[in-house]
C-alpha cells in the first residue's frame, strides 16, 4: 500500500521522491494542510478510502498512513 500512497504524494501532489519514505514524518515530507487535504480528498476519490485530514496530521510517518490505507482499503 506504500507503494499507492507514494504514487499519489509523487505523481497527483508534486512532493519530491526523496521525501516519500515510510520512516518520514509528513511534517518532513512537506505536507501541509492544503496537501494533507487534497491526499484525503484522492484517497477517498479514486480509491474509495476514507481517512480523515485530522488522522493524516496524527500519523507519526508516512508509513503509518499506507498501515491507514491498508486497514480501510475496500478496492485497492
Amino acid at each position: 500500500m506504500f507503494e499507492v500512497l507514494q504514487e499519489i504524494l509523487v505523481g497527483k501532489l508534486k512532493i519530491p521522491a526523496v521525501e516519500v519514505r515510510a520512516d518520514v514524518t509528513p511534517e518532513d515530507a512537506d505536507l501541509d494542510s492544503l496537501t494533507i487535504v487534497e491526499l484525503s480528498m484522492v484517497l477517498e476519490k479514486e480509491f474509495g478510502i476514507e481517512i480523515s485530514e485530522d488522522e493524516i496530521k496524527r500519523a507519526e510517518t508516512l508509513g503509518d498512513i499506507a498501515r491507514l490505507m491498508e486497514q480501510r482499503s475496500t478496492r485497492v
